[in-house]
């Protein structure tokens, strides 16, 4: 083969290579912001917005997240929502990169965050909670705060399962007419959250289903549904519940994102006029 050949040849797989590792660096770089209006009677004080993070798992979008920082900041959110796995494994560096997010996010708006499976698989996770709320954090364990106008309910990872978030969604004393918002961090457990009547849950887990089909809103696998998985993103409803998904921000076992741009979820609660009987 003539060398001109040999050549070009080789000048087009350096393209291609340097295409496909730019397009897996944006891919997984990239913040994309994904808003939703949600609306209700119940609703007390209008147009609140809530800034939905999940998923970090001890990522850093530049120096101590400041393009992450940056985004949110840009959003003026009234309250930040973080459901769950903020920290990959227990090492020194994600909880130092999760730390400091929330201490700057903290300081944009009051943080009310929950655990996710990744927090509930080490025994370290009390000593997390402790620290996470010194940073900033309202760390809500099977509990819930009015703020806002909107009862925001949080449940611990490890009690979905069991059910814990039933009598979350019963205290208080707004005879039921209260707008009621749980952060829960698996998704697939939509019929309980409507059964327990919550109106609106937002959670994350499951990455967007970490490599998506080009052009669609399919995702590939997420742990706990399988290959395929019906909740990964966007919105979707069951009764009078609104289950908002997160596609996540970071990676965990499978260290890359394909299709799947990392998320940032900006919600606005707005009050409506009520239904005819």
């Amino acid at each position: 083969m003539e060398p001109i050949y040999i050549a070009l040849i080789c000048i087009g797989a350096a393209i291609l290579i340097v295409g496909i590792a730019l397009f897996i660096y944006l891919s997984n770089n990239l913040l994309g912001v994904t808003k939703y209006v949600v609306e209700s009677p119940k609703i007390r004080v209008e147009g609140v917005k809530v800034v939905h993070l999940s998923d970090l798992h001890g990522k850093a979008f530049g120096k101590k997240n400041a393009r992450l920082i940056e985004k949110v900041k840009e959003q003026s959110p009234d309250i930040i929502a973080i459901t769950g796995d903020i920290i990959h494994k227990y090492r020194d560096k994600d909880i130092s990169v999760a730390l400091n997010a929330v201490e700057s996010l903290s300081k944009i708006a009051p943080v009310y965050y929950v655990s996710g499976n990744h927090e509930m698989r080490n025994k370290r996770y009390r000593v997390l909670k402790a620290r996470l709320a010194i940073a900033g954090a309202v760390v809500l364990e099977n509990e819930s705060v009015d703020v806002c106008g909107l009862k925001v309910c949080g449940v611990n990872c490890a009690d979905i399962k069991g059910g814990k978030f039933f009598h979350i969604a019963q205290g208080g004393e707004g005879g039921g007419q209260e707008y009621k918002l749980l952060l829960a961090h698996l998704p697939q457990y939509i019929q309980k959250y409507a059964l327990a009547g919550y109106d609106c849950v937002l959670c994350g887990h499951a990455h967007g289903g970490q490599w998506r089909v080009p052009f669609t809103d399919i995702g590939i696998y997420s742990p706990g549904q399988g290959l395929f998985p019906k909740y990964t993103s966007g919105v979707h409803t069951c009764g009078d519940t609104a289950e908002i998904i997160s596609r996540g921000l970071g990676n965990s076992q499978c260290p890359i994102r394909l299709f799947n741009r990392p998320e940032i979820v900006v919600v606005e609660f707005k009050r409506s006029q009520a239904k005819p009987e």
